[in-house]
């Protein structure tokens, strides 16, 4: 399939590079430099120029293209780009959008802007922070098979009951699986004699109920039977969104903004919240408030920095948790050397999103792990599926086991994958593969 992609940002970029190898990728950015760096660094198409003009897409070809994603950093180039893009064909359109209005508009009449799909960062950052709020111990959560089926990955400390063991011996859950691990920069599939060690971050897959025990084993200080002291520090669009979903999940949070106006419409607009207004650095307010008794404090201000002072100040304050929203990139690991619990990066949250909705012809469900090392997928076996009506660990010989089957669901039921579980039509069966080995996998299941 022919894909246009506007924006060669990082969320761009990040697109490209996991649709390159198995469709035809341009894309176009108003930066010369940046557009012919990119067609190096990925071996796709580039052009020079402006995506929302009639000619830069004519030259694009998007009347041939199957799919236009507009991810550029604007909201209004992207929905114009989209509307111009259908003047030329029938692509498939997805528009990325920061502000919320847009996406409110979208759902209420899907033929909007030109857009058959919105992608809404701060809405998806929020939903982002509360999944990982409502499993405290985890750095990362995403649902799957209807919510049948949870990955999470956790970080292991050296005081971890299972730091040194064996994944064998750290395999006492029922309804789980451990996939992976993540070990300096490197992803390792597990295998019953793979170690564990402290500072991995491993990958496990299986129920919710699988899922939360393990939280509780594996870090039971960080994990409570509830977050109930939550602190939102930013009513910025990701904060104000975060405190709403919480107070739809019944919890109560507080949140921290300075800006008189902006807090009083907060408060206006949050009745479970408690909004106070102030300045979130000022350590001798966060002392008073005891915000050094909260379960889990979330930097959702509009700056990195401002959000890297926040939390290190909570951190030293003896907060138990803390989450910080990170808008750039390569920050992300110096939040997570200074101490940050989880960093949230809004950019590659909507990169996942755009990407697990491109895949959805050939799988359901797609989480991008640890800078595209791995992918969770979820596919469900049909009529062609080469793999359907074998055992797994047949499967797992024969393809020289560049994957680990996290699940399986078989109608509505949640089947844990063993050796001798025979795959069947209909399944729908949760992989942990390494990013390069998916195009290969998704066409053979």
């Amino acid at each position: 399939m022919k894909v246009v992609i506007i924006g060669a940002g990082e969320v761009g970029t990040t697109i490209a590079a996991n649709l390159a190898s198995a469709h035809e990728v341009t894309v176009i950015d108003k930066d010369p430099e940046r557009a012919e760096q990119l067609k190096y660094d990925l071996d796709v198409l580039t052009l020079a120029g402006d995506g929302t003009e009639l000619t830069t897409l004519e030259t694009a070809g998007v009347g041939d293209a199957g799919m236009f994603i507009a991810c550029a950093d604007d909201d209004l180039t992207n929905l114009v780009a989209c509307g111009t893009a259908k003047t030329l064909g029938d692509p498939f359109t997805i528009a990325r959008t920061r502000r919320t209005e847009y996406l409110r508009t979208w759902e209420r009449d899907h033929t909007a802007f030109g857009a058959d799909f919105v992608v809404c960062s701060d809405l998806l950052t929020a939903e982002s922070i509360v999944r990982v709020i409502g499993l405290p111990a985890a750095v990362d959560v995403d649902p799957f098979a209807g919510g049948l089926v949870q990955m999470a990955e956790f970080e292991i400390d050296g005081g971890s009951p299972v730091a040194g063991q064996t994944v064998a011996e750290a395999d006492r859950f029922d309804s789980l699986t451990f996939a992976g691990l993540f070990r300096d920069g490197e992803m390792v599939l597990a295998r019953g004699d793979t170690d564990i060690r402290a500072g991995d971050r491993a990958v496990v897959i299986g129920s919710p109920e699988s899922v939360r025990s393990f939280a509780r084993h594996v870090s039971p200080q960080a994990t409570p039977d509830a977050a109930d002291e939550i602190v939102v520090v930013g009513g910025s669009e990701v904060g104000y969104q975060t405190a709403r979903l919480l107070e739809e999940s019944g919890l109560k949070p507080r949140l921290i903004e300075q800006d008189a106006e902006r807090a009083r419409w907060l408060a206006e607009n949050l009745p479970n919240t408690l909004v106070m207004e102030h300045d979130a650095t000022d350590t001798e307010f966060l002392a008073r408030e005891h915000v050094d008794e909260a379960d889990i404090v979330v930097a959702a201000l509009d700056s990195d920095e401002q959000n890297l002072l926040v939390s290190v100040l909570a951190k030293r304050l003896g907060c138990a948790r803390v989450m910080a929203v990170v808008d750039s990139g390569d920050y992300v690991t110096l939040f997570e050397e200074v101490g940050v619990d989880v960093a949230v990066n809004p950019r590659m949250v909507t990169a996942e999103e755009i990407t697990r909705f491109s895949y959805e012809t050939i799988a359901e469900n797609v989480a991008v792990l640890e800078d595209d090392q791995a992918e969770v997928v979820e596919i469900e076996l049909g009529t062609d599926s080469e793999i359907a009506g074998r055992r797994i660990s047949e499967v797992v010989a024969d393809l020289d086991g560049r994957f680990v089957i996290g699940a399986i669901t078989r109608n509505r039921e949640l089947v844990t994958p063993r050796g001798e579980t025979e795959l069947k039509l209909g399944d729908h069966v949760v992989f942990f593969v390494e990013s390069s080995y998916v195009n290969e996998l998704t066409g053979l299941a």
